[in-house]
């Protein structure tokens, strides 16, 4: 009798392992294709948007676009991404992070293939404000996914891993669309991503169905059951469009001055409204008493407001004034991203050992002496000369990013990963918008309303100038508050 106790004790602990085994083996599963469509998907939006840096000046001359208005093919994107990225991570919060996620790699082809018919510039900036829904939907629920599957002690490495991913899009798409319009056409730019994010979207369907049923329940988990607030929605909407609106077009017309300051008046209104409700498309508890939350995402603010142009206005540099083909202007913007794709990861893991506030700060820092030393490039600067300088600025914001990224979702609690990502995605693609707004109005006041190809080195000169002028400006106002932060969580 004891005997066959025994044995069925060992049978159910042989099971028990086996099973255990099996969840482990789940998880992994898990895991790895989580990270991996992840890291796909992360690709996608920097790649177009740095493909298009290369293709603006050929575009601007097929369409006959005044120089002002040609920054409008990077904006139209940022705004639509920032007005409705965190009413996506919250949607995401409650009906499922990978509905959402999935549901923008679609909408994102979709956009993409049809720009390739476009006949006309306008009907371009329409289909680019489609495809900022459907990368609205992806940047919000990206990394959120991410920290739902991996424990804190993995976070930096996986976090570095998708960051990686955006910066390998970024260096890749100067380089593979400098070559495809140098041989094809920049229609072709938008065949090739079209056909690559519907691959990324096939394996995101079938890597969500294989899941096994944990993976569901993970999911599952990470719904609240609870709705949003409709008028906390429509006023941050309409605050955040306004505002930012105001911001790209500021000083052209009195509308802009209109837009910019009744964008204000409704974001005083919404966070009244927000703080008296239960359930605001931003909970305002996120932002009580968590200095590190609010500084990370402001530094990322300033962050991206002083460096996401860049590759714009170098572009233009480059082939107007240097007189490079796109192939070789997009093999030169390399070095910037390559930079960033190779310390991503190596700070990312460095991120889960040391504080990543610190590591941040020391990226942004270094930033700063870059932004500013690119104020030595003139006409007549060497080609090494112009790759130092944007060797430096790759150093200095791919030891910023992860580590930022990580600070920031590190300071909440896993349920408001989705919100808490979505507003680090806000403030990125706010400050995108915000550099992008600083070029349209450099440019407005130093080359005025006239043809790229028309305008004069001296003035493409004065606009380069003044706005690394302001972007270094930006830049030490980050590396101030970086570092004010540090020193008040310690």
């Amino acid at each position: 009798m004891d005997s066959k106790k025994r044995s069925h004790r060992i049978t159910a602990n042989t099971q028990n392992n086996e099973y255990g085994q099996d969840l482990k083996r789940d998880e992994k599963l898990i895991r790895r294709a989580t990270l991996v469509v992840a890291m796909f998907a992360g690709f996608i939006f920097p790649f177009t948007a740095s493909s298009l840096n290369i293709a603006v000046p050929i575009i601007g001359k097929e369409f006959s676009v005044i120089a002002s208005n040609l920054s409008w093919i990077v904006s139209a994107l940022m705004l639509t991404s920032v007005v409705l990225s965190v009413p996506f991570g919250r949607i995401a919060d409650i009906w499922g992070r990978r509905r959402v996620f999935n549901t923008g790699l679609f909408i994102f082809f979709a956009a993409t293939f049809i720009i390739t018919f476009t006949p006309s510039f306008e009907f371009l900036i329409a289909f680019r404000i489609l495809q900022g829904v459907g990368a609205a939907m992806l940047t919000s629920t990206n990394q959120a996914i991410l920290m739902d599957v991996y424990p804190a002690a993995e976070r930096g490495r996986v976090l570095g891993l998708s960051v990686m991913a955006v910066y390998i899009g970024l260096s890749a798409g100067p380089i593979v669309s400098g070559f495809i319009i140098h041989y094809l056409s920049w229609r072709a730019v938008f065949v090739i991503t079209a056909l690559f994010t519907l691959l990324v979207f096939i394996v995101s369907i079938v890597s969500t169905v294989k899941l096994p049923r944990t993976q569901a329940r993970v999911d599952e988990s990470k719904r609240s059951g609870i709705g949003i607030d409709p008028a906390s929605i429509v006023l941050y909407m309409l605050a955040t469009a306004s505002t930012m609106y105001g911001l790209t077009v500021f000083a052209q017309n009195i509308f802009s001055y209109i837009s910019l300051g009744g964008g204000l008046i409704v974001f005083v209104i919404f966070a009244v409204h927000a703080i008296k409700i239960d359930r605001p498309v931003i909970e305002v508890r996120l932002f009580k008493n968590n200095v590190r939350y609010i500084c990370s995402n402001i530094v990322a603010l300033l962050q991206y407001s002083a460096t996401f142009a860049l590759g714009y206005i170098m572009s233009i540099y480059l082939q107007v004034v240097k007189g490079f083909p796109a192939d070789m202007a997009g093999l030169i913007l390399l070095a910037q991203p390559l930079m960033m794709a190779i310390v991503s990861p190596i700070v990312g893991k460095l991120s889960d050992k040391w504080p990543p506030s610190n590591i941040a700060s020391i990226g942004m820092a270094i930033c700063t002496i870059g932004m500013l030393s690119l104020l030595t490039i003139d006409e007549n600067a060497s080609l090494l000369h112009i790759i130092l300088n944007l060797l430096a600025v790759g150093i200095g914001f791919g030891i910023f990013s992860s580590p930022n990224t990580n600070a920031v979702l590190s300071s909440v609690t896993p349920k408001d990963y989705g919100v808490a990502n979505s507003i680090l995605g806000t403030m990125r693609s706010s400050g995108q918008l915000i550099s992008m707004a600083i070029i349209t109005i450099v440019t407005h006041f130093t080359i005025g309303d006239m043809l790229i190809e028309a305008a004069s080195t001296a003035g493409i000169m004065a606009a380069f100038k003044v706005s690394f002028i302001i972007f270094g400006i930006i830049c030490a106002a980050g590396v101030a508050l970086s570092l004010a932060k540090t020193r008040g969580t310690e």
